[in-house]
């Protein structure tokens, strides 16, 4: 049984790496990217085509949650949504030669993120129905979703020299294996809701998980900052290419994957209000000193500091929705968490994004770091309720 949960584990991590690492594939170029899809050159462009994905990633992640839950199915939809993904990364490819505007660029990339979602949500959800301890499961994810993030932003740097198009067709390529490689997993899914009516009802019922929810919202924000706001930060104050960029990204994401699945296991542990909360007071802090570093080599360590800051607080965040979602209520949970999640990215998008163009690189750092402190000061107390209450559960 338990040879069988870590094989299912394994290749559902791999998913959750593909399907990361053909979404960040495009960062490290994106602004070479959103120019040549037709947009004008600056971080506008490319706030707007970050932000059109993770809009769709709003509006469908608690969509996609509850159909599986209804239909008590998770497999199909996790490669329909990794194969309609591709097929939106190919449909880009092609935007240019036909001469059909920035607007429709956004449109596609609206209904990829819809489409990707789905495999990147439920993959997750497929991990959290194992067995073998919550902390472990999400911290294989977490570990998929920072390897994802650190390979595809060192590679996507090095595809972005080969032409600004070439992501896209390796994003395409990556997401399609990924579909195919889930549709080699049983389905666990442990009940068959009755409706969405009923899952929201659930959820209502659960008012603690607005704790992760908002936990999930903040850092998720930081998460979208650095990729867009980084990205450009990097390459305009210390003259990065593509290339470079990506690797520094990587400087980030590379702890922040190696640390997740032991992170996720201490917490199984100790609890999770300390990695929680512990964890974002010290991850705001690294993010302000990204912003305050006078040369590249500091900043590209306070990143560092930052991957090991994010890997400690990410898994526990994520087992507390599990920890507090009834099973056959999950998908509809961690959908949830997802929406906050994405809203988060948009939120650290936008206000990156506006606050530069406002002001400056470091204002922006420091709105940030400061939005991750306060949340974690601010939640103290009602984390402690809750790591506490799910403590004293039976296992």
């Amino acid at each position: 049984m338990e040879s069988t949960a870590r094989s299912a584990r394994l290749r559902l991590a791999l998913v959750v790496w593909g399907v990361l690492v053909s979404q960040v594939f495009l960062y490290p170029g994106l602004s070479d990217l959103v120019v040549a899809l037709g947009a004008p050159a600056g971080i506008q462009a490319g706030m707007w085509f970050l932000v059109a994905e993770f809009a769709a990633f709003v509006t469908f992640a608690g969509v996609w949650g509850a159909l599986s839950d209804v239909t008590g199915k998770r497999v199909p939809w996790v490669v329909g949504g990794a194969a309609g993904g591709a097929a939106c990364y190919l449909l880009l490819t092609q935007l240019p030669a036909l001469g059909l505007g920035w607007a429709v660029v956004l449109v596609v990339r609206l209904a990829g993120g819809a489409l990707t979602i789905g495999a990147f949500s439920l993959a997750i959800t497929m991990l959290m129905d194992l067995s073998g301890g919550h902390g472990r499961n999400m911290g294989a994810a977490g570990i998929a979703i920072g390897l994802g993030a650190a390979l595809g932003s060192v590679v996507g740097g090095q595809l972005s020299t080969l032409g600004a198009l070439t992501p896209l067709y390796a994003s395409a390529a990556v997401l399609l294996s990924a579909g195919l490689l889930a549709a080699t997993v049983p389905d666990r899914t442990p009940t068959k809701s009755p409706g969405v009516g009923d899952i929201l009802a659930r959820l209502r019922d659960r008012p603690s998980l607005g704790v992760p929810y908002a936990f999930g919202f903040i850092d998720r924000s930081t998460a979208g900052f650095f990729s867009l706001v980084g990205v450009y930060y990097f390459r305009d104050v210390f003259d990065l290419g593509a290339a470079m960029a990506g690797l520094t990204l990587a400087c980030f994401f590379l702890p922040f994957a190696l640390l997740q699945y032991p992170f996720g296991s201490l917490s199984d542990r100790v609890g999770r209000f300390l990695p929680v909360v512990g964890g974002s007071v010290v991850y705001g802090l690294t993010i302000v000193a990204v912003g305050l570093a006078p040369v590249y080599l500091l900043a590209a360590a306070a990143m560092v500091a930052a991957g090991v800051c994010g890997a400690l607080m990410a898994p526990a965040t994520m087992a507390l929705v599990t920890d507090i979602a009834a099973a056959d209520g999950r998908g509809a949970a961690m959908g949830g968490f997802n929406v906050f999640g994405s809203l988060g990215f948009l939120t650290g998008f936008l206000v990156g994004g506006l606050v530069v163009e406002s002001a400056n690189y470091l204002t922006a750092f420091l709105v940030v770091g400061g939005l991750e402190l306060a949340i974690a000061l601010v939640a103290l107390p009602a984390v402690r309720r809750v790591a506490l209450r799910v403590q004293e559960q039976p296992s």
